[in-house]
């Protein structure tokens, strides 16, 4: 894989403009195609999140960031008529990205920002071993073992396994969040929100030039809770052909 020196973080302004042939070819037979809705639905969310950029938003801006990036990741369960599980769905994205991602958009990010994935993943607990048994001990053991083995990573340059870590302890925190299971603006994770927050901000924008530069035509599979419009008939789930 050819790699770039340093990431791309576009601003939302930016990465709609640089869509906008995109999304009108793909809209060309009418509006609602569902790559194009995806796109859209991920910059909302992701503009939303600038709002919130003091220190005491953080939580906020967690959250609205991880929401664009569902609207990317998200594929809907044809048996259930339900959203597929979270994670599997993320894992799949995540792999796809790296693969689409010739010109290394998202390597080059990984490297640039390494202190910041290094402490995300160093971070005890933001890891689901330690809440096995969290206790002060497991907490060092954890916190050492995990900056040793992402320093490790780095040195076997294994990017798919950096990238599903990174948002794997992202997503702990976001469920935290999302489920009661913290405190708006707790002083205990102050600096894991503001760390996963930041991460965040930096991962979907690049997914979404990602998207912009290599996956316009792929197939994203079924989208979850497409649009109706009640005046076009039937709606129904269906995949891209």
């Amino acid at each position: 894989m050819a790699t770039i020196t340093t990431s791309t973080t576009l601003t939302v302004p930016e990465l709609r403009e640089r869509w906008m042939p995109h999304k009108e070819r793909l809209n060309s037979a009418g509006s609602g195609h569902p790559t194009a809705v995806r796109f859209h639905r991920a910059c909302s969310w992701l503009e939303e999140a600038e709002r919130f950029h003091t220190e005491d938003q953080t939580d906020h801006a967690l959250i609205f960031r991880w929401t664009a990036f569902n609207a990317l990741y998200g594929q809907w369960d044809l048996d259930r008529h339900e959203p597929l599980a979270d994670r599997q769905s993320w894992q799949v994205f995540l792999s796809r990205m790296l693969e689409l991602d010739t010109t290394g958009h998202i390597v080059a990010l990984l490297n640039e920002h390494r202190g910041l994935v290094l402490a995300i993943l160093g971070n005890p607990y933001l890891n689901d071993y330690f809440w096995h048994d969290p206790c002060r001990e497991k907490a060092g053991k954890t916190r050492q073992g995990g900056r040793h083995k992402a320093e490790a990573w780095y040195a076997q340059k294994d990017w798919p396994l950096i990238l599903d870590e990174v948002v794997d302890r992202i997503y702990l925190l976001r469920c935290q969040l999302v489920h009661g299971a913290a405190t708006l603006r707790s002083g205990l994770n102050r600096e894991a929100v503001r760390h996963c927050a930041t991460m965040a901000g930096l991962l979907v924008p690049t997914f979404l030039l990602v998207w912009i530069d290599h996956g316009a035509d792929e197939d994203w599979g079924i989208m979850c809770y497409p649009p109706v419009n009640h005046g076009a008939g039937d709606i129904r789930h269906r995949r891209l052909r």
